[in-house]
């Protein structure tokens, strides 16, 4: 067996490409010689800024031998038949085999070299290869059809074994010269055999394996933390970062003016991660130490010293211009920074961030006066709503956007605020992601709360709406981080009428931009003929033909204006949410479905008994019966039944009588369980009525020739079906 060596040595790989470009490598490789009939074996990657790389093992020295047969036509079929398949094989009628009167061409196909293999397969490898972005380079970048790489191709080491596979692309050709460090061994390295590869670079101050390159890192500067009583802030998205920038990593610890410390800790951690790829250290307490690890590409002579200064000095000048920014922006109060709100657009149809602050706080109060948001101060509400997005036209958050929120919560907390309106406007926008923490403190939950429902509702009503993998305005994250806010903090009422008070506020904005005043009560929409009138009781506000305003608002249809799609959109998303938890879409599905259940929270603890449910004995043979009585009713029409239903005209057979009794003792139960969410006693309830169906089917004909019985059968089937229903939808349910 043989082992394979592939490196493709270029001009420096951006770190953010290099772990993509190791498994598109093994990928690749493994598809060119998967169509030879070779299976690629072990395989590991490697990439440094410089080269990426491959060693295969455990590979045969050359494919086997392989049988092709190909069926061709009857032995009596015409001549043209028989003519076509003879050019299209290449072979003679004499070479043709004979079985059960059927022609079939056998060719025998040779094992071919690895080697040779190889030499078709590298420069298959490196045109296919999919960089995110590529260029071409030299007099050959005149042609589109000139190679195109990351960065200028500059050498190829093909190995199998201990020989080179001669291999020319682009007019690069393969050898077994690659190079070492720049700086510490700019000499030409050679690379006798794949097994050597990984220690012949080492010798040459190259680690090829980034993994090997982050243990160095995370190693070095937890020792040189250590050494100064310092801890480094874990990080690995730096970690990988500065593996991917260098090929011989050497961490060298600093320290800045402790006087930056008067700047917020985010200000000073962004500084150092995104500007200058630093990692921030911490003291015994966990405070932020004014110590700061970079990582050098090379052994310097000094130990680093001239490295570190440099970075030192660099870095003072960055902090210098966020203590600016800092400084600057605490000489102006949030409430003059929220007036310049209004010259900020929103949405062209929506109107200027200040409009949607005014609309937030309005929401974000009435979530707490109507205790939906219990324990909430409603002023605090509404003043941590219109402070939050102050920050926006703050100096600050203008060079680091990632701040936002969390600058106005400093700044309302340095101007005074109350601890739990500056903590509102910190953390606003939470969650932002799956991970991201979820706000449970009253006002902050309400000012989160009111911000995502008037975005879903604003752009719902607009008809901007995510399609396909299209969400600029990040509505999904929005409606999952609404479901999450419900969820997680157990809040109870109508998602429907909290979305719907979001959807009055645009509409009151509507009216005022009308001039008409702006009643206290709700809003909706009626269409009679060419006009629409938004009313509020019998009162008409504004009326319209059916085509105006459709540039502001086409969400106001003709079909009336608020639940539809905003609803199913959260429906959507609570699927999608839950299915990471393992709960089944189709049984969320069976509660939505039974229309007017928009508590998330008693709308999950349903799901979740039904799921239990339908997992037992008992729920899956309950399913079957309910789905062969509802498939009869649909094929003998019947779509409702009656409340209560007369007694039957006859004596009713003895299973048709347990069930009537079964009926009768289960739904009161069933409802009066629902009714007090008590839904594990309601799916006890509906297990009591299995064996009664179960034996109902067995022993009674539902199409009875006597039409008094079988309508009286058809009508227990019936409420067998409404029983099933007071519970969840079981037509949706799946199996």
């Amino acid at each position: 067996m043989s082992d394979i060596l592939l490196e493709l040595l270029s001009e420096e790989i951006p770190a953010r490409m290099q772990a993509k470009a190791e498994a598109d490598l093994a990928r690749l490789f493994t598809a060119e010689l998967a169509k030879a009939g070779i299976d690629a074996g072990s395989v590991e990657t490697f990439a440094t800024p410089r080269r990426l790389a491959l060693i295969a093992r455990g590979l045969p020295a050359e494919t086997a031998a392989v049988s092709e047969e190909t069926k061709g036509p009857r032995a009596s079929a015409p001549p043209q038949a028989l003519e076509g398949f003879l050019r299209k094989t290449g072979l003679t009628r004499e070479q043709l085999q004979e079985r059960d009167g059927v022609l079939y061409a056998v060719v025998e196909r040779p094992g071919r070299a690895t080697a040779d293999v190889l030499a078709d397969a590298i420069p298959a490898i490196v045109r296919a290869f999919p960089w995110p972005k590529s260029m071409r380079w030299g007099a050959a970048s005149l042609s589109t059809e000139s190679l195109r790489w990351v960065r200028p191709l500059q050498g190829i080491v093909a190995l199998l074994d201990d020989a080179v596979v001669p291999v020319q692309v682009a007019g690069v050709t393969s050898g077994r010269i690659t190079a070492g460090h720049r700086f510490h061994h700019p000499a030409p390295v050679t690379i006798p055999s794949p097994d050597a590869y990984v220690e012949t670079l080492r010798a040459a101050h190259v680690i090829a394996s980034a993994d090997a390159r982050q243990q160095v890192i995370r190693s070095r500067a937890a020792d040189l933390a250590a050494a100064e009583g310092l801890s480094v802030i874990p990080d690995d998205g730096l970690v990988a970062e500065n593996a991917g920038l260098t090929e011989w990593p050497v961490p060298l610890l600093g320290r800045f003016d402790p006087d930056f410390l008067q700047v917020p800790r985010e200000v000073i951690q962004l500084t150092l991660r995104t500007n200058q790829k630093y990692f921030v250290c911490a003291d015994s307490a966990g405070d932020l130490a004014p110590a700061f690890i970079c990582v050098a590409n090379i052994d310097a002579t000094d130990g680093g010293a001239r490295i570190v200064d440099g970075n030192r000095r660099v870095l003072a000048a960055r902090l210098s211009d966020a203590r600016f920014f800092w400084e600057q922006d605490l000489k102006v109060p949030l409430d003059e920074q929220a007036a310049k709100l209004g010259q900020i657009v929103f949405h062209e149809k929506l109107g200027t961030v200040a409009d949607k602050v005014e609309r937030v706080a309005k929401l974000a109060r009435w979530l707490v006066e109507e205790g939906i948001v219990p324990g909430g101060d409603p002023d605090q509400a509404e003043r941590a709503a219109r402070l939050a997005k102050a920050d926006l036209v703050t100096q600050m958050v203008g060079e680091f956007p990632e701040l936002q929120g969390i600058m106005g919560g400093h700044y309302a907390r340095a101007q005074g605020e109350p601890d739990a309106v500056a903590d509102a406007v910190r953390d606003h926008y939470k969650p932002v992601g799956q991970g991201d923490a979820v706000p449970a403190a009253p006002v902050t939950l309400a000012v989160s709360l009111a911000d995502k429902l008037d975005t879903l509702a604003a752009f719902f009503l607009i008809e901007d709406t995510p399609t396909g993998s299209r969400d600029p305005f990040a509505l999904r994250r929005a409606a999952l981080g609404v479901i999450r806010l419900i969820l997680d903090n157990g809040l109870r009422g109508s998602l429907g009428r909290w979305s719907t008070r979001a959807t009055d506020l645009h509409l009151h904005d509507l009216l005022l931009s009308q001039g008409t005043e702006v009643p206290q009560a709700p809003l909706y929409l009626e269409v009679h003929g060419d006009d629409r009138r938004l009313k509020a009781g019998d009162r008409d506000l504004l009326r319209f033909p059916v085509a105006a305003d459709a540039a502001r608002y086409p969400g106001l249809a003709a079909t009336g204006l608020h639940p539809g799609p905003l609803a199913a959109f959260f429906a959507d998303r609570l699927k999608v949410q839950q299915r990471e938890a393992g709960v089944r879409h189709d049984l969320i599905d069976a509660v939505f479905a039974l229309g007017g259940e928009d508590d998330l929270v008693r709308l999950l603890a349903r799901v979740h008994a039904l799921q239990a449910f339908v997992a037992t004995e008992d729920g899956l043979n309950l399913l079957a019966g309910y789905k062969r009585a509802a498939n009869i009713l649909k094929k003998e029409g019947v779509d409702a039944v009656a409340a209560e239903q007369p007694a039957p005209s006859y004596a009713p057979d003895p299973a048709e009588a347990a069930l009537v009794a079964a009926l009768d003792a289960a739904e009161p139960r069933a409802r009066a369980a629902v009714e007090e969410e008590r839904f594990g006693d309601a799916m006890a309830a509906l297990a009591s009525l299995r064996r009664p169906i179960d034996s109902f089917f067995d022993e009674v004909t539902v199409n009875d020739a006597d039409p008094a019985k079988r309508a009286a059968r058809l009508a227990l089937l019936a409420r067998i079906r409404a029983a099933v229903h007071g519970v969840a939808d079981f037509s949706r349910i799946e199996g």
